[in-house]
């Protein structure tokens, strides 16, 4: 295995599948470019005459679009950026805070992620996206799903303010589950 002597960024970006790592190789020599996703090999350049640019790939399972821009600071010094869906990785990730809810969760010794995509209900968990049963209640909604051999269930109730809108609530085995911040 060849030693990544170019590796000048790594990045972690969450999305509902799970985190995923990126790690980018740049060889200023050489005119290398690898981007590497969840260490395997996506993109691969040499001799590359142009050291500055964009490499565009995709990443987890609804293949979210990823773009590492190049750019050149002074002399031979070089900076990198990640965009996720056309937007800058900070942006992108504040932007998901406020689409999505994510729980970290231990159940019968195994460890679970299970995100909510607010605006689709789908319920992903360890990188599946999960068959889910809805129904309207009382105060709300209530969205089941199981994990592992655990019945699970998203609450989704009003908070009566118009700013903060409607809290998510995932309930297993009639304990609630903090909400992870990523």
């Amino acid at each position: 295995l060849e030693k990544m002597t170019d590796l000048v960024a790594v990045w972690e970006v969450a999305l509902s599948d799970g985190v995923h790592k990126i790690e980018f190789e740049h060889g200023t020599t050489s005119g290398k470019r690898v981007v590497y996703v969840d260490g395997k090999e996506e993109i691969r350049k040499d001799w590359m005459f142009k050291l500055v640019g964009k490499e565009t790939f995709i990443v987890g399972a609804a293949k979210t679009k990823a773009t590492i821009n190049i750019d050149a600071v002074s002399g031979f010094a070089y900076e990198y950026t990640l965009e996720i869906n056309g937007k800058s990785l900070k942006k992108y990730m504040e932007n998901r805070s406020k689409t999505t809810n994510t729980w970290i969760l231990s159940l019968g010794g195994t460890d679970y992620r299970v995100v909510l995509e607010k605006d689709t209900m789908d319920v992903w968990c360890n990188g599946q996206k999960l068959e889910t049963a809805g129904e309207f209640v009382e105060d709300g909604t209530e969205t089941h799903f199981t994990v592992g051999n655990y019945s699970c269930c998203i609450k989704a109730v009003s908070s009566g303010k118009r700013k903060e809108g409607i809290i998510h609530t995932l309930i297993v085995d009639d304990r609630e589950i903090p909400e992870a911040v990523e």
